[in-house]
């Protein structure tokens, strides 16, 4: 460890790797192939389609795998080279590492057969578009949440304003980075 409590370049920690959309577990099984140690915690979630009734499993954090290196530029290299691999995610300084309890916490969590519910808290102003159902393709600002896993949007327009309530599994936040407002 360094003095400031970050592992030092050449001791192996956790990172977080951004991939492509949808190819979480071709960059996962590239990366054991090349015997990265790699994580890929999934989830079962019931399918969105309505002619099917299936669990699909998933990636619990879609457009990341995680890995562990200690950052040697050969190593680096062959992580960032693997299809599908964009990027580390970190700071200017560089790749910022996952703390060892929480790599441990997702091990468990994904080991176990109990639902996992995942998702984002939605705030008050976020900018959202509904995804899926009557209202797909509708843009507007989150309002609050109503009770069963409601939500209200509203749409500005000509000074006046039309509110909509819809399910919150429906509604995908837009423009938002990392907690902040872009």
């Amino acid at each position: 460890m360094t003095q400031n409590n970050q592992p030092s370049r050449l001791e192996p920690a956790w990172y977080v790797l951004h991939t492509r959309s949808r190819f979480e577990t071709v960059v996962y099984d590239a990366l054991c192939k090349k015997a990265v140690e790699a994580l890929l915690p999934k989830i079962h979630v019931p399918s969105k389609r309505r002619d099917r009734k299936i669990i699909l499993q998933v990636p619990l954090f879609p457009g990341y795998v995680f890995v562990r290196t200690n950052l040697h530029p050969e190593h680096h290299l062959t992580i960032l080279k693997t299809v599908g691999a964009v990027r580390l995610i970190g700071t200017q300084d560089g790749p910022v590492p996952v703390p060892n309890p929480t790599i441990a916490s997702l091990n468990i969590m994904s080991a176990s057969d109990e639902p996992i519910f995942t998702g984002h808290r939605f705030r008050r102003g976020d900018p959202v578009m509904v995804v899926n159902g009557p209202f797909t393709g509708v843009t507007g600002i989150f309002v609050r949440y109503r009770k069963q896993g409601r939500v209200v949007v509203q749409i500005d327009a000509l000074g006046q304003y039309a509110a909509a309530e819809v399910d919150e599994s429906d509604v995908e936040i837009q423009g938002r980075l990392y907690g902040q407002h872009v």
